[in-house]
């Protein structure tokens, strides 16, 4: 992610706008392998090296802020770790010890006093560790973040580079965020159903209007219209844009506080502005915990098929619903839609909650996160079950409710 330093903007008629990157230009082009050459030499070097070798060949001005912003892409591509022979923290208080002890033994000294030398200390510590007097100071400061060492580095091409740095741009524009209008169209419905997986991954706070046939209108929280979390959610909002940018027909419309006096701005983006996902278009992740669910669901559960596949629930002009997950029983056929509810407003809830019995499929099953913080008497007049789970839901638990959802021989709810 690229720091505030690094965001290169132009501002016109209270409208921030980046200053992208020609992918095609060729002195760009050149830059981003000169960049990528230092990176693939540089395993096993520290990253004040590192730092050093790109400003010895941009220069350290703080006015180049588009080759050091190349540069912060590739350092996010390094893995960097403390490669140390020792402990750094416990060689230094040994160190500091040693040489206070040796200090207060000279000062006792009458009435001559003897030069105080660094190297018998570190000799003698060095002794104590059992390693040469070389490895103890290469070891004492190995864990400051500019001693770290490179160990791996996720490679990419010069052209790569240079889209994932307009998109880090747009990402830090993003930051500044209060509220965002997004607008997209004409998506296939598999798109759709990706990018609203994308957003509950992501954690957005957002409301939605329209339909699959006319597009959708997302109206989300930014960052900075939050009291908590706000560098977190902030960072989540800008991971999701590369979901966006898979989008065909997009718009984005964002109200920013920016600056130090977070003065009013603006900022848009389409999909006409070209930016490049370096999303794979695989469909949306899944985080592990959820596919160890869905595994020990399947094994404690046989008589039940999972699918990602499902509908868009239309909610009466107010939105739609799209469940994670439809249940069919085997020998029933009876769908079940489940909805794993973790990160939303309690508003949103409650409004989910007034519209899915009125608009929602005969059948559903919410499993809602206590980390909502939403009582038990929130849930009175809901005719469908409620899940209640801590980190994930509980695969036993789910099995058996829906276990007595295919066993209830009464009529479905009717619409």
């Amino acid at each position: 992610m690229l720091t505030g330093n690094l965001v290169g903007v132009r501002f016109s008629k209270g409208r921030v706008i980046p200053r992208y990157i020609d992918v095609r230009y060729p002195d760009w082009l050149e830059i981003a392998e000169s960049l990528l050459l230092i990176y693939r030499e540089s395993i096993g070097r520290t990253r004040g090296e590192i730092e050093a070798e790109v400003a010895e060949l941009f220069g350290d001005d703080p006015a180049n802020w588009t080759s050091r912003g190349l540069a912060k892409v590739l350092e996010d591509r390094a893995e960097f770790e403390v490669v140390a022979d020792l402990p750094p923290d416990a060689a230094r208080e040994k160190v500091f010890m040693a040489a206070a002890a040796r200090r207060n033994e000279l000062s006792a000294q009458h009435p001559r006093r003897e030069r105080f030398h660094r190297e018998p200390v570190l000799r003698a510590v060095a002794d104590e560790f059992g390693v040469d007097v070389a490895r103890l100071e290469s070891t004492l400061f190995a864990d400051l973040k500019d001693e770290n060492r490179m160990i791996a580095f996720d490679d990419i091409s010069a052209s790569r580079l240079l889209e994932r740095y307009n998109v880090a741009l747009a990402q830090a524009v993003l930051l500044r965020s209060t509220r965002l209008i997004v607008e997209v169209r004409r998506e296939k419905p598999s798109g759709y159903r990706r990018l609203f997986r994308w957003m509950k991954f992501h954690r957005l706070l957002y409301r939605v209007e329209g339909s699959a046939a006319g597009g959708f209108v997302f109206h989300i929280d930014g960052p900075l219209s939050l009291f908590n979390a706000t560098n977190k959610y902030g960072l989540q909002m800008a991971l999701f844009l590369p979901a966006l940018l898979l989008c065909e027909n997009f718009r984005l419309d964002a109200e920013l506080a920016w600056g130090p006096r977070r003065e009013p701005a603006t900022f848009h983006l389409e999909s006409a502005d070209g930016l490049v996902s370096h999303y794979r278009d695989t469909g949306s992740y899944v985080p592990a915990e959820i596919t160890a669910f869905l595994d020990r669901f399947r094994k404690v559960a046989p008589g039940w098929e999972v699918s990602e596949e499902t509908d868009f629930i239309e909610l009466g002009g107010e939105g739609v619903w799209v469940p994670d997950y439809r249940f069919k029983h085997k020998n029933t056929n009876l769908d079940v839609y489940v909805d794993v509810v973790g990160f939303w407003k309690k508003s949103s809830l409650e409004r989910l909650l007034r519209l899915l019995p009125i608009y929602g499929p005969k059948r559903y099953l919410l499993a809602v996160s206590e980390r909502l913080k939403v009582d038990e008497e929130a849930f009175p007049d809901n005719p469908a079950p409620i899940l209640r789970f801590k980190e994930i839901p509980n695969a036993v638990e789910l099995a058996a409710m829906l276990d007595r959802m295919a066993l209830d021989t009464s009529p479905p709810p009717s619409d």
